[in-house]
């Protein structure tokens, strides 16, 4: 899946049933963000929530390609990601 629009509260609403449906649809779900160019405190809630919602059907949920402002989010939230390669939000909050 790609999100190529703004993870904010103004469209989370349209993104919440996109990422179940990955999370359901897909064995390794997963979600291209390269092109997010604004993400709030919502995005970040439903980047959480499928991170959550994979990990209680036994998958990883994965991010592939965050864009800058999404890195600096995971990283002020203190969200772990690797800056090389699929980024996992996948096992227990930590």
């Amino acid at each position: 899946m790609r999100i190529d629009q703004r993870m904010t509260i103004y469209t989370a609403a349209e993104l919440k049933p996109r990422l179940l449906a990955e999370i359901a649809d897909s064995a390794v779900p997963s979600v291209d963000l390269s092109a997010v160019q604004e993400i709030d405190a919502a995005g970040l809630q439903l980047l959480l929530l499928a991170r959550r919602e994979a990990a209680a059907v036994g998958r990883e949920f994965r991010i592939l390609e965050p864009s800058e402002c999404v890195r600096e989010v995971l990283s002020l939230a203190a969200v772990s990601y690797m800056d090389s390669g699929p980024t996992s939000l996948g096992g227990p909050a930590t």
